[in-house]
Order: structure tokens, then sequence, then C-alpha cells
């Protein structure tokens, strides 16, 4: 979700979700996320990017588990409040309807102000915009280039 599109209706507020990662948070619409559900050891493959965590079982679906941080240059990180966040697939792929990203702990919903507040910090890879939610920092992550990563490591 771009600036752009934070701030393309002018005349409401936006709702979104602040999702805890291990060393950050990121701002989603809160339409991306389908559920959240509890923690599951993922199935593994080897010679895998050590981003993508395995495969995950959701409903009737396998769907693949990956760490946003690890993907954007940092480290995967499961600790005892990691919970999968489900999340919409929007990269128009018909044989993909979602992913699952490693989180830690619940998103929470947030009110999003159209005048958002930019932070000037440096931005790491899959990255679009970083914004002042209060006190709190929240990095808007590129979901199309997080599914385009799965894509070209052939992992969907």
């Amino acid at each position: 979700m771009s600036q752009a599109a934070i701030t393309q209706d002018t005349s409401a507020s936006l709702t979104g979700l602040l999702v805890p990662l291990a060393d950050r948070m990121l701002l989603v619409p809160n339409v991306a996320v389908a559920e959240l559900i509890p923690y599951r050891a993922p199935q593994s493959a080897q010679g895998t990017p050590s981003w993508f965590l395995g495969q995950v079982s959701w409903r009737d679906l396998t769907l693949p588990l990956l760490s946003f941080e690890a993907a954007s240059d940092g480290q995967p990180n499961t600790g005892s409040g990691s919970r999968v966040a489900v999340l919409n697939a929007l990269g128009g792929r018909d044989h993909v309807k979602f992913i699952a990203l490693l989180v830690q702990g619940i998103p929470r919903s947030v009110k999003v102000d159209p005048n958002l507040a930019r932070s000037d910090v440096p931005l790491a890879p899959l990255e679009l915009d970083a914004v002042n939610l209060g006190d709190v920092q929240a990095r808007i992550p590129d979901l199309i280039a997080l599914e385009q990563k799965l894509a070209d490591a052939g992992l969907i």
C-alpha cells in the first residue's frame, strides 16, 4: 500500500492493521489480512532461502510461510508470541490466493488519518514508506513485491 493509496480518500479515515514483527511494525490495510492463526511449525524444504520458512496448512490449503524481516535483509524470529497472518494475495496469480506471514503478537486495528505524518527513516527492501501513527513508527510493506519474491524463487 503506497502513500498515495493511503491518502487517496481525504474525506474519511481508513482502517489499517498494525502488525508486530520482531524488529518493526507494519501497517497494512485491514482487508489485506484474511485471518490470524496460531503459529505452527511449517513443513520445511531443503535448499530454500532463509526468509522462506516452509509450508503451513490453513483450512484446506497449503500456504507458503515467510519472514518479512528476513526477506527485507533482517533475521527470522520465531518467539513465544509468534503467530501467522494469512494475507490475501495481491499479485493477480490465479493459483495464489493467500500467503502466510510470520508475525510476533496480535495485530491491532487503527484508524489511519489521510494526512499521515511520514517518517524520514531509511527504508529496508520491501518497504514502500514509513509513517508515524502517534508514538508508533510503522513501515508500509510492498505486499506485491513480497509475493513476487516468492514467485521469483519458484515457491508459488
